[in-house]
């Protein structure tokens, strides 16, 4: 069994699959690359799209009668990608959010890309302390975390877990992207990779065994092995345990950002 936890599969929700056809069609590759269940996560509050709760589980019900229909051996997950916002408990008690699982213990949080909003800290600090367990995906991407990645460990050391994207690790972002994925797993600040996939940009697909190998090539099959089981472990709601990060020390001319 191989989980995509992260992926924009639903069409016609935000910038993933824009109709059906495009659907099947990542459908198609998830099933070549060996992925059997994908956790839907269109984004959520992000300003852009808003996909409410009930309204994505119907969509997703809907998706996956197609798949049965046409024998695409996929089985879909209701999730969000929720972009973090100050009244995300409030939210939560609202019965806005999608979990990742069925116990209402994992959620994707989504930070902007440029920066770590200042109310973070607290927000998901609350979150941790009422028994959740946020997932902050791709931190890799966000320009704050690239430039200090030790920016991530208060949030890992509360409790919150991270997601790199494939393609981040891959090097199809980009060559500063592709270190800050690697020295994130390198530093025990990562705990899951996941496609992120998008039907329209050629560079967002899945990935996921390609990723895997590679992970499992620089850091052993050990690493891969519990990357692999957290994936299953959040989609089924059970306890992740973690190595404690390690922060990353900087040299002095990479803090006076002479060098990458």
């Amino acid at each position: 069994m191989t989980i995509d936890i992260h992926c924009h599969i639903l069409p016609g929700v935000d910038d993933g699959a824009q109709e059906l056809e495009n659907s099947l069609a990542m459908a198609e590759v998830a099933v070549a690359e060996g992925i059997t269940h994908i956790l839907c996560t269109p984004h959520h509050n992000n300003g852009v799209y808003m996909n409410p709760k009930n309204e994505t589980i119907r969509r997703i019900a809907s998706l996956q009668e197609e798949f049965d229909r046409r024998k695409i051996p996929i089985t879909l997950f209701e999730g969000q990608e929720i972009r973090l916002s100050a009244d995300l408990t409030h939210r939560i008690e609202a019965q806005d959010i999608l979990f990742a699982d069925l116990t209402d213990t994992y959620l994707l949080i989504e930070f902007p890309s440029s920066h770590i909003p200042a109310y973070a800290e607290q927000v998901l600090f609350e979150l941790c302390a009422n028994g959740y367990r946020p997932i902050i995906v791709h931190p890799e991407r966000n320009a704050q975390i690239i430039k200090e990645p030790n920016d991530l460990v208060p949030f890992l050391e509360m409790g919150c877990l991270s997601q790199v994207t494939n393609a981040s690790f891959l090097g199809l972002f980009g060559r500063d992207i592709e270190k800050t994925s690697h020295l994130l797993i390198k530093h025990n600040m990562v705990h899951l990779l996941a496609s992120d996939a998008h039907y329209h940009e050629g560079r967002r697909g899945f990935h996921s065994l390609e990723a895997l190998e590679l992970l499992e090539k620089e850091f052993g099959r050990s690493k891969r092995e519990m990357f692999e089981k957290n994936a299953r472990s959040v989609v089924s709601g059970e306890k992740i345990e973690v190595p404690k990060p390690v922060m990353h020390e900087m040299k002095w001319y990479q803090r006076l950002g002479l060098f990458k």
